[in-house]
């Protein structure tokens, strides 16, 4: 997911997993790697005097962490009542549909394909199991499917891959489109300037106290990054591998694969607003 080594939004420093804000708690998978940072961040949604909560993105398909999942809901005396997924990747959905056998619970996503249960997920939707407030935030880029939740009450917003906790997003060329990814960034800095979201709690790595700053982190650096390609090609590099070479000789050379994936999407943006041939 990543393909940099910066440190945007005020990285939180200690554990990954536990409490994060008044209403989210992170459970954090063991499916650590170049692309998944520490691992997948389950997240645990609720109102502090609920005894239902609402779990975000149950991860990997590993028993054991679905079940710690649950666990660590129940001692604090809480039921799982809905599972919600940012969107398809394995590392935050594969094991979705195992999680809901273990809490019996529907599974509510933006792709049908990916949902137990009638009801979906849309823009303007408001979850409120519990007495929660979140609040569904369209944020296509990463992937068509990408969504964000919006934790008013805390001041947050969980974002599953769209930004991350350490490094920045790949735009999951074909399915992701930069174009998208951009107005999801701005949508995002919107939040920050109009509603109060102050932290984000990412899919991946630690939780970011200054979410403006990581907004405009991934703004620029996209910018840069663009500015790179554009002049990689005016330079006579054509094909996205040629780019790649160029533009992220710096980055570990395990992420190429991804950055390819980015710098496709790339260069379709370059070329639907006429910036290269």
């Amino acid at each position: 997911m990543t393909d940099a080594a910066a440190l945007p939004g005020q990285p939180r420093g200690g554990t990954l997993s536990g409490p994060a804000t008044a209403r989210a708690v992170n459970v954090l998978a063991p499916n650590a790697s170049a692309m998944t940072l520490d691992g997948t961040n389950t997240w645990i949604v609720s109102e502090p005097d609920s005894d239902l909560a609402v779990v975000i993105d149950p991860g990997p398909l590993d028993d054991l962490h679905l079940k710690a999942v649950v666990d660590i809901a129940e001692q604090a005396g809480k039921r799982v009542a809905l599972t919600l997924l940012t969107h398809g990747h394995p590392d935050h959905a594969e094991g979705a549909a195992r999680f809901a056998q273990l809490t019996r619970t529907h599974v509510r996503a933006l792709d049908p394909a990916l949902r137990l249960g009638d009801e979906g997920l849309a823009a303007g939707n408001v979850i409120t199991t519990g007495g929660l407030e979140l609040r569904v935030v369209p944020t296509p880029g990463h992937t068509g499917d990408s969504l964000c939740f919006h934790l008013p009450a805390d001041g947050a917003v969980l974002t599953g891959d769209t930004i991350l906790g350490r490094g920045t997003t790949v735009v999951a060329h074909p399915d992701g489109r930069l174009g998208d990814y951009l107005d999801s960034l701005r949508r995002l800095r919107s939040l920050t300037v109009d509603d109060g979201v102050r932290t984000v709690l990412p899919g991946h790595g630690p939780v970011l106290d200054d979410a403006q700053g990581a907004v405009e982190f991934y703004l620029a650096h996209r910018a840069s990054r663009l500015a790179q390609v554009e002049t990689a090609v005016e330079n006579g590099f054509r094909t996205p591998s040629e780019v790649v070479e160029q533009v992220y000789a710096a980055v570990d050379r395990s992420l190429w694969p991804a950055a390819e994936l980015s710098v496709r999407a790339q260069l379709e943006y370059l070329r639907e607003h006429g910036l290269i041939s």
